[in-house]
């Protein structure tokens, strides 16, 4: 179970049949905010109460992740960025949202820019942070970004996960590593928050879905479908000292 004690209201919904679960606060017009890995809705737990203030705020754990639901599906089959678009546009259903605000980044905004693109109706306004994007193209792999993106390849194998969730020190010491090589301030994260995603990462199935992700897009799965170009007012952000997604990258956006 989630924690109980943290101030938000933890809710659940059946989603393409999956018990979803997400958790809410505020009132105001509607606004989502997707995840991305290692992430689950907890990632903006510092967000969500001043946010709550102007807005309907709704902060799902994403399939495969944390405490939602891990569909048993072949990554290329289940972890696509169309059914993690469809599982937004039927949440948002189940709120009873037609249209809604996304913040989104990492494999979120993968997600959202499919969601954008065929559910274009169901969107108000978008901000992606730092986003994967078409454009980027081949330079994913050159040889000099390998080092960056070592665990991309590590989340192929087959035994990652077990290794990663032999034990809760195995999680910590992997979670903790991109929490804090990720973070400008290196000791951001207080061991407080770190033992909230290793408790996420710990229910059964979390890493493995995670990694999901990682193995869909590397066979094909990052593809989108669609119309590329995204007719809703967008704002983009990108963080100049991004390793994974160097600001260069945005040329093409």
């Amino acid at each position: 179970m989630p924690p109980n004690n943290d101030g938000f209201l933890h809710e659940y919904a059946n989603v393409n049949g999956l018990r979803y679960h997400y958790v809410r606060q505020g009132s105001g017009p509607p606004l989502l905010l997707i995840h991305g890995w290692p992430g689950f809705y907890y990632e903006w737990h510092l967000n969500i109460g001043p946010l709550s203030e102007h807005f309907d705020v709704v902060v799902p754990d994403m399939r495969g992740y944390a405490y939602t639901e891990k569909p048993d599906l072949k990554p290329e089959e289940g972890y696509r960025p169309a059914d993690f678009a469809q599982d937004i546009r039927v949440l948002c259903d189940h709120l009873g949202w037609e249209k809604a605000n996304i913040v989104s980044h990492d494999f979120g905004a993968i997600w959202v820019q499919q969601f954008a693109r065929t559910y274009c109706d169901g969107l108000d306004k978008l901000v992606l942070f730092d986003p994967p994007y078409p454009g980027i193209g081949m330079r994913w792999m050159e040889v000099g970004h390998i080092p960056q993106i070592w665990y991309q390849l590590f989340h192929q194998l087959p035994w990652a996960e077990d290794l990663v969730g032999s034990s809760r020190k195995a999680t910590d010491l992997y979670v903790r590593h991109f929490l804090s090589h990720w973070s400008f301030d290196k000791n951001l994260w207080s061991d407080e928050e770190i033992a909230e995603y290793v408790e996420a990462f710990s229910r059964p199935g979390a890493i493995r879905g995670g990694f999901n992700c990682y193995r869909a897009a590397f066979r094909g799965g990052w593809q989108l479908e669609g119309d590329p170009k995204i007719y809703t007012p967008t704002l983009i952000l990108w963080g100049d000292s991004d390793a994974v997604l160097p600001l260069a990258w945005s040329d093409k956006l």
